[in-house]
């Protein structure tokens, strides 16, 4: 390959990076893992005859979702001895993503925890159709099946996602003031404040993933969850504190104890009230949350 084709292939890669990046993320839930694919991705653009590349982006489109699938098929032997429950890697996201709605929700904790659910190819399928618009035909090509193949597989998960997703859109304000709400109660410990701002059936998802003390098991139920939230405090408990930020496009809370990050807690919010938590505290999902990662749907 001579010069002026690697430049070719490295100007067409770095363009569409920041969308490559996302379509794995969305279909690994890891940050890690996705930059792995993106790096066999290149590995296989740079070997390929531009020439007989029509559509640059698709052709890298169809690369990435191949590497994807094969890497998504490793991740579910490795979650299945992953120690407590497996919560995507948080991003910091800029504030703007939250104004973009269809992918605010895509990246959301609560919708990529349903996604956990589907097969590989499922979520596959339904990450490029729904989320990104990808034609049957392409998504076709990129997953080795025929088009009327592919249309089932997409209409079967998304019957499956809807079924399980959150049923009423929440206004970003509403959001807001209950994710605010919400910080208050934890900073200043108040256990009626904390139930005032919980669903009485809100659910609490921890991830240490083995490397700090989280729940074995999701807890459900307001009370349940204040208690979980607030045991062990006494006059020599350590100051904590929550930070608002955008994580995944949606507000969340950077929990700090003594100023040290402890973990980063994405909310689901539905009639005014938290209905979903989500507390990532293994170390080492927390690399992504000291700076913004640039995401796109196109």
């Amino acid at each position: 390959m001579n010069d002026g084709t690697v430049n070719a292939a490295t100007e067409a890669f770095a363009a569409d990076r920041n969308l490559l990046f996302t379509v794995a993320y969305e279909m690994l839930g890891s940050a890690a893992d996705a930059e792995d694919v993106l790096q066999e991705t290149w590995l296989r653009w740079v070997e390929v005859d531009l020439a007989q590349v029509r559509d640059r982006r698709a052709y890298l489109v169809r690369i990435t979702t191949r590497q994807a699938l094969n890497r998504l098929r490793t991740l579910k032997r490795r979650k299945e001895s992953y120690v407590g429950p497996w919560l995507p890697e948080p991003l910091l996201t800029a504030p703007d993503v939250a104004e973009e709605v269809e992918l605010a929700e895509s990246m959301s904790m609560a919708l990529m925890l349903v996604l956990e659910t589907l097969s590989p190819t499922e979520r596959v399928v339904f990450v490029l159709r729904e989320v990104f618009d990808v034609g049957y035909d392409e998504i076709a090509a990129a997953v080795d099946k025929n088009p009327a193949a592919v249309r089932q597989i997409a209409h079967r998960a998304r019957r499956h996602v809807d079924a399980r997703r959150p049923r009423q859109a929440v206004s970003p304000g509403e959001t807001r003031a209950a994710v605010e709400a919400f910080q208050r109660a934890l900073e200043t410990r108040d256990p009626q404040d904390l139930l005032d701002v919980l669903a009485p059936e809100v659910v609490l998802v921890a991830d240490g993933g083995g490397l700090k003390q989280a729940a074995r098991q999701p807890v459900t139920g307001a009370e349940k969850i204040v208690r979980y939230m607030l045991r062990g405090i006494g006059k020599h408990a350590p100051t904590l504190t929550g930070e608002i930020t955008v994580v995944n496009g949606n507000p969340a809370l950077v929990v700090r104890l003594d100023g040290e990050i402890d973990g980063v807690m994405a909310i689901r919010v539905e009639d005014a009230r938290i209905t979903g938590l989500y507390y990532v505290r293994n170390p080492d999902k927390l690399t992504r949350v000291g700076a913004e990662t640039p995401l796109t749907l196109r």
